[in-house]
């Protein structure tokens, strides 16, 4: 950090002391707690600059803080501890370290931030994922778990049922419909496929949702619906902000599939037509008019014959030359 010039002075007199001051050591500690809040550090290796006695104990958790941070300064890394910082300039060293890796530390949370807590989990979030324990715990015929139950114990139980309740499914009843074992280049392979359609389904269903909208917008068009246009968006907007262009089959949707997926059933078959026959499957169109459309039932016109002069009457002569 850049300060004031008495800044400045108070830390390389600091750094100067080395280990017996209390300011360097407090120094050195702010920053192996900052990396440590970053996750640059195990849990557990953080520095504590203690009083003046404490200087043994914080030159031996220097040591062990600069191994897991792989200093590359084998003066700062090698021979005695409690002599390390006593080379002139050897404070500054690790200070200029500690801030380097600081520095490097918070440019790396900014590419990739950690994982939010259970606290910082949204609302809705934690509704859907209590939603979806609420339905397995149903299908499996299981209780509903009292507060406060610890997940890892609900995790157990909903296994320990899931394996109670496989040897009774008939058999073959499970089987996964990815059986090839997936090495490093098939599942880069499968990741681009699946990134590809994703795209491709993206790409259709926002065609879909804009001739939706256009269709939505023609109703409006008429004298009717002057009168009926505000009744008419707030039934369908609720309907349509549900409809999401994005497709929410991942690769985990993949590996999750079973082998029953793959079985064509005939959309015109029996046991289709009994969940998708409604009574509009009844109603007869009556007769149309003819909008034709149909270039192969028309013959094209036959040329007329007209002579030059009919056609139009020009004069023909020589032009006279500009004297």
């Amino acid at each position: 950090c850049i300060g004031s010039k008495a800044e400045d002075w108070e830390v390389s007199e600091s750094a100067a002391r080395g280990a017996a001051c209390g300011h360097f050591r407090g120094l050195c500690a702010h920053l192996a707690a900052e990396l440590g809040a970053l996750g640059a550090l195990e849990e557990g290796a953080v520095l504590s600059a203690g009083d003046a006695e404490a200087e043994d104990c914080f030159l031996l958790e220097l040591s062990g803080l600069l191994r897991d941070l792989y200093c590359p300064d084998r003066s700062l890394t090698t021979g005695n501890p409690a002599t390390r910082l006593q080379a002139p300039g050897s404070g500054l060293r690790l200070l200029r370290f500690l801030c380097s890796e600081l520095q490097a530390a918070r440019l790396l949370s900014l590419r990739s931030p950690p994982a939010p807590s259970r606290a910082e989990v949204p609302d809705r979030e934690l509704e859907i994922i209590q939603g979806e324990l609420a339905l397995t715990l149903q299908a499996l015929g299981m209780p509903q778990p009292e507060p406060g139950t610890p997940a890892s114990q609900l995790l157990r139980e909903v296994q320990a049922k899931i394996s109670h309740l496989l040897p009774s499914l008939p058999p073959g009843h499970l089987d996964p419909l990815l059986t090839q074992p997936l090495d490093a280049s098939r599942w880069e392979a499968l990741s681009a496929l699946s990134s590809y359609l994703r795209d491709q389904y993206c790409y259709r269903r926002r065609l879909m949702l804009t001739r939706l909208d256009l269709t939505a917008s023609a109703f409006h068009w008429t004298d009717r619906a002057q009168s009926q246009g505000a009744a008419m968006t707030n039934v369908l907007k609720p309907l349509r902000q549900g409809l999401a262009p994005e497709s929410a089959i991942s690769l985990a949707h993949v590996l999750a599939s079973r082998a029953d997926l793959s079985r064509l059933v005939p959309a015109t078959g029996r046991a289709a037509r009994l969940v998708t026959c409604c009574p509009i499957n009844k109603v007869l169109m009556g007769p149309v008019p003819d909008r034709g459309g149909r270039p192969n039932e028309l013959e094209a016109p036959m040329p007329s014959w007209q002579s030059r002069r009919e056609a139009g009457h020009q004069r023909w002569g020589r032009k006279k030359k500009r004297r």
